[in-house]
């Protein structure tokens, strides 16, 4: 027993102790009600033998029967524990119990799909799923916190990943439907049948009755003028506020907070009717300018990072002769690399994601839409079933220009912080 064992065996008993129970029970559920039919229930393993033979071979399955093989691995690595204290043995009883409780999380995703394509049920919601699934669940993912506390590992890693798996699945999702070759709406398997860029190339053909290409038009126009703007009247704003004294300046910060504190769309029939009076209605220029008009409420963040700039920098500076506008462009902002990549991106995808304003602004007029009240008139009840699979094509192109400047700005934003603290 080396000392790793010795360690098991003195500091971290209980918690190995609990982990071994723990795994036990998340094994046990197998044998509990895993889903409610109609007049009866199913454990797991009940409701694999009973779908063994059924049809034809569905990739699905393999969800269930590899949550099944891990956790009775997780149970004979966790009763192997007890008479043999090793690191690489917790090692792997940590690894099967991880893959146990990703693929328990997948479950929730999958049943509709194999109790479906078994012919068991077609009417399944996951409010059918029984308690013996949820305590499943929530035993694996207690037994890996307390295999981790006795191998002393950081539970946040795996807890993050885990929970990133989980949380990625819509994204897959929809990529898989992006390229699905089958239409509809609904279809019940998780991967396509067949793989086709038709939904792409749809969405931008001459003869398609969807104006998507005009759509991603405007919303880049859009978000590229409201970016800029918006970023030099906040940039502006939250260096006057933090390095300028004047009357009324406490007062004018607090009059912003407050009506900051109120949701922007209780302006909006106001607004409209303004920009109707005024001839701006149902046009680009409405978005970009009403933007503008609120973008200095949002100077917090700003001037917050501006006030942990030494004002011994501007003093310097102003001695050597700089006017304030020289010390913000050639001083400050080169500090504040990371508040401006804040502010672009925050500018960027508020107005390249904005829906409640646009769909009140544009009505029915289809050739000024913005991506996302277009992607929204498309999953009207009437459309949702012919052009779900555009859609789904069109929410991955819509997060293209995202990730590339998300990627793009990345590093501007890491040098930034390191030149704020030398600064």
């Amino acid at each position: 027993m080396g000392n790793f064992g010795k360690t098991v065996i003195g500091l971290n008993l209980k918690h190995h102790l609990k982990a071994v129970i723990m795994s036990v029970l998340s094994a046990l559920m197998l044998f509990m009600p895993y889903v409610k039919l109609e007049n009866r229930s199913l454990s797991l393993l009940g409701l694999l033998s009973e779908i063994a033979g059924r049809g034809e071979f569905f990739t699905v399955y393999i969800i269930p029967v590899l949550a099944m093989v891990f956790a009775l691995v997780s149970v004979i690595l966790a009763a192997v524990s007890i008479f043999k204290t090793n690191k690489p043995l917790f090692m792997i009883w940590q690894a099967s119990q991880i893959l146990s409780t990703v693929f328990a999380g997948l479950l929730m995703f999958s049943t509709k799909a194999i109790l479906k394509s078994s012919g068991l049920s077609s009417a399944f919601l996951n409010k059918d799923l029984g308690f013996g699934y949820w305590l499943m669940f929530v035993t694996a993912f207690a037994a890996i916190i307390l295999i981790m506390s006795v191998t002393k590992t950081n539970p946040g890693y795996i807890a993050l990943t885990i929970l990133g798996v989980i949380w990625l699945f819509p994204i897959l999702w929809i990529l898989l439907t992006a390229f699905r070759a089958e239409q509809g709406y609904y279809v019940g398997y998780f991967i396509p049948h067949g793989f086709t860029f038709d939904n792409f190339i749809n969405l931008f053909t001459n003869n398609s009755v969807l104006p998507f290409g005009k759509w991603w038009l405007n919303t880049l126009i859009v978000a590229a003028c409201s970016c800029v703007i918006n970023t030099l009247i906040v940039l502006g704003t939250s260096y006057v506020l933090s390095r300028t004294r004047f009357a009324g300046r406490k007062a004018f910060m607090n009059i912003l907070m407050i009506i900051g504190m109120f949701p922007g769309f209780m302006s909006l029939i106001a607004v409209y009717n303004i920009l109707k009076g005024i001839g701006l209605n149902q046009s680009l220029m409405a978005l970009i300018v009403v933007g503008a008009a609120g973008a200095a409420m949002g100077y917090h963040v700003s001037k917050g990072f501006f006030d942990t700039i030494p004002k011994a920098i501007d003093e310097a500076a102003i001695i050597d002769g700089a006017s304030r506008l020289q010390i913000f462009l050639h001083v400050t902002l080169p500090l504040s690399k990371s508040i401006i990549v804040y502010t672009v991106l925050g500018s960027f995808l508020g107005a390249w994601s904005d829906y409640i304003f646009p769909s009140m602004l544009f009505g029915d007029k289809q050739s000024s839409y913005t991506v996302a009240v277009g992607l929204f008139w498309l999953t009207d009840f009437k459309r949702i079933d012919t052009y779900y699979t555009q859609f789904a094509a069109g929410a991955v192109i819509v997060a293209v220009p995202i990730v590339i400047l998300f990627v793009w700005l990345q590093r501007f934003y890491v040098e930034g912080l390191s030149g704020s603290v030398k600064g």
